[in-house]
């Protein structure tokens, strides 16, 4: 994600994982568990960048943007949620969580997301029902799907009602927000 000349990345891919590894230069870095699937902070460590590094619960204020690291479930063990908010907007990144059921911090954390990501893959994460009624109970006004292989995808998307058409990029301003509820946008990488 980028604001600004501010570079953010989550859970990116380590060298070490079976998923394909991108390499780019990071501001900040979110790790929400210890896997090679989401810890490949070497990945995002590239020519003078060299990120902040945020791996756990707490609060944390970099560059002007204010993060909330809260604890949660994962099929891969301890999973961290981040909120972030910045230019006006609250962003909200579920990692790799596995359960619906949220603890009361978080609960009374997660308030007014703008932007929630959302894992639906089911197996270790959480499956694309359960992620649908969590997403929704949430409130946001964008929601964005990851973790999912198509057939995952198609069940999230049913449950739904929608079949929105995947985008490559998504840029969006505070304003763009207004009257949204709970969208689902789709991002492919592979279309770049």
């Amino acid at each position: 994600m980028q604001f600004g000349d501010i570079t953010l990345a989550f859970n990116p891919i380590s060298k070490d994982s079976k998923l394909k590894p991108s390499r780019f230069g990071a501001d900040i870095v979110f790790i929400t568990n210890n896997h090679p699937d989401f810890n490949g902070i070497d990945q995002v460590t590239h020519g003078e960048k060299k990120p902040f590094i945020i791996n756990g619960p707490g609060e944390y204020e970099v560059k002007g943007v204010f993060i909330k690291g809260l604890p949660s479930k994962s099929g891969y063990g301890i999973n961290t949620i981040y909120t972030v908010s910045l230019e006006n907007m609250n962003l909200c990144f579920l990692g790799a969580i596995n359960t619906s059921e949220l603890s009361g911090e978080a609960e009374e954390a997660l308030d007014e997301i703008d932007i929630l990501f959302v894992p639906i893959g089911g197996d270790k994460v959480i499956d694309p029902v359960k992620a649908y009624k969590l997403a929704v109970s949430l409130e946001p006004k964008i929601i964005i799907p990851m973790y999912y292989e198509d057939n995952t995808l198609k069940v999230f998307l049913k449950e739904a009602g929608e079949n929105p058409k995947s985008e490559v990029k998504l840029t969006i301003k505070k304003k763009d927000l207004e009257g949204k509820e709970g969208d689902i946008v789709l991002l492919d990488s592979s279309k770049e």
